[in-house]
């Protein structure tokens, strides 16, 4: 009878102890952010003087001009919380930036086509969070990672969520899909005996019906997104950079399984005929395009896709190239043809109206550089506003979260940063992020 009696009276005890916590804890802090410019990403228009007043992780007021401090201090003071100033004199302030083509498990090395035999997983885990967290102090609070080796990203992600380490928010792929011998074949150039033959739980596909395995295997892992590789790569050790590697029957079944599980499709295609067949396959994304021609925008264009171009890891390959023995000698040809192509598609793609979101590839090159990005992308004819949106509105509504991200408004998330001048007038100052608070944290404050 007693164990009875304690069986009820637990979860009472319970839940009062909740709740006495819930009411115990301390109010939401305040901060007061004051800049000399916004850049409003919704309406395409840099703001004068701006006050931003953020309490816990949302923005809870947006004045024009100036705004008494004190009133805030003493409020949020006689309720207990902590309050904050922060006055941007010469500054201006932007939506935290979304890159949405990154590989934060790794980055790029002369040794990286021999570490994968000598590292183990927890290796590459550990690194990431050094990657992660100098991508979000470059101002970067969102990112899509698009691909990994064995769901390390995933890790990554939760630790990141959960408090544990410092990054940006991550919307993970996983592993990437691709086909036996292609570009996602994680043992191209391995001897026979090593090589083995990976299949749909490895993320390697050969037919639809090897796709629909794969994407409920990366669902069960738990993703958030998926990527594809319908085309050759840089990167790996085989010799074509832009052959086509899937058919539109295996493209379009993984499309359709991952639109069944909720899920975005992204595409890495570098050749015409592969960006055509995933553009009609009905993914969500090209990413890289190198190769791209007027057919290919004409389609994209019809189909909504959107294009990431990633200049910025086109270059540096290319730069790499001609350092000896950084790359084996089959990525180093590929590297050459694809660096100096890649800004003039993008240009090309932009004056043909095709969508465009912000990704830079990072792990191609060093992490924390993506904002080196956005001087390529002006460098290629786009206007200054037009590619910080890119990496605002642009890639909120490719990750479909254009409701949370990419923008700075009342009851939105805390997501801002601060830039030293104008980045209308001088686009590199993106390169120079001096202040970067994520979900109402401060997490870099050089003023």
């Amino acid at each position: 009878m007693q164990t009875a009696r304690l069986a009820l009276v637990l979860p009472f005890a319970l839940a009062a102890s909740l709740s006495a916590q819930a009411t115990d804890a301390p109010p939401p802090s305040v901060s007061v952010l004051h800049c000399a410019h916004l850049v409003d990403t919704a309406a395409g228009k840099l703001l004068g003087e701006t006050t931003l007043v953020v309490e816990g992780n949302r923005i809870k007021e947006i004045h024009a001009g100036t705004v008494d401090t004190k009133t805030y201090s003493d409020a949020a003071t006689a309720r207990g919380a902590n309050f904050s100033y922060r006055n941007f004199t010469r500054g201006t302030c932007l939506p935290g930036l979304i890159d949405a083509h990154t590989h934060l498990t790794s980055e790029t090395s002369p040794t990286g086509f021999t570490d994968q035999f000598r590292w183990n997983i927890a290796d590459y885990a550990i690194r990431s969070t050094v990657y992660a967290k100098r991508t979000l102090l470059a101002g970067f609070t969102t990112v899509r990672n698009l691909g990994d080796t064995a769901n390390e990203s995933i890790a990554l992600r939760n630790a990141i969520n959960a408090g544990l380490v410092p990054g940006p928010r991550i919307f993970t792929a996983g592993q990437a899909i691709g086909t036996t011998g292609g570009h996602a074949d994680p043992t191209d150039g391995y001897r026979q005996d090593l090589a083995g033959d990976p299949g749909p739980k490895q993320s390697i596909i050969n037919s639809p019906e090897d796709a629909w395995k794969a994407i409920r295997q990366h669902y069960k892992d738990g993703v958030d997104v998926i990527k594809i590789m319908p085309s050759g790569g840089v990167l790996d050790e085989s010799a074509s950079v832009d052959n086509a590697q899937m058919t539109i029957e295996e493209i379009k079944a993984i499309v359709a399984a991952a639109h069944d599980y909720g899920y975005t499709v992204a595409a890495h295609a570098h050749g015409a005929e592969a960006i055509r067949r995933a553009v009609l396959g009905g993914v969500d994304s090209i990413e890289h395009g190198t190769f791209m021609n007027d057919e290919d925008m004409k389609l994209m264009k019809e189909h909504g896709t959107w294009y990431v171009p990633t200049i910025i890891a086109g270059k540096y390959v290319q730069a790499m190239a001609e350092k000896t023995g950084y790359y084996p000698p089959q990525v180093a040809a590929k590297a050459r043809q694809v660096g100096p192509l890649i800004q003039a598609t993008a240009g090309r793609a932009y004056k043909a109206g095709v969508k465009i979101a912000f990704g830079t590839d990072a792990a191609v090159y060093p992490h924390g550089q993506n904002a080196k990005e956005f001087e390529y992308m002006v460098q290629a004819g786009m206007p200054p506003m037009f590619v910080l949106q890119a990496a605002t509105t642009h890639a909120a509504e490719l990750l479909h979260k254009q409701d949370q991200l990419g923008q700075i408004a009342v009851g939105r998330v805390a997501d801002v940063i601060a830039v030293p001048g104008n980045p209308i007038e001088d686009i590199t100052v993106m390169q120079h992020v001096e202040f970067v608070m994520k979900d109402g944290v401060v997490y870099s404050d050089k003023d």
